[in-house]
């Protein structure tokens, strides 16, 4: 990984900028496209925790319209 020095006639808001992107292209390079097995549990699991917040949160309105009715 490239070592950024902060110099003199650099500002603080470009090197915070050049430290980012570093840090930014070592995330790119670590990951990988996940596989169709993969991407089809995240898609299933994403759904599902969805699904059940929805769900909680209809359950918690109704007892609102029910209690405060």
């Amino acid at each position: 990984m490239e070592e950024v020095q902060n110099t003199k006639t650099e500002s603080g808001w470009i090197y915070k900028t050049k430290i980012w992107f570093l840090e930014y292209k070592r995330v790119l390079i670590v990951t990988k496209k996940p596989t169709k097995e993969e991407f089809i549990t995240i898609v299933k699991v994403s759904g599902l925790g969805i699904l059940l917040i929805g769900l909680l949160g209809f359950i918690i309105q109704m007892i609102e319209v029910i209690v405060f009715k």
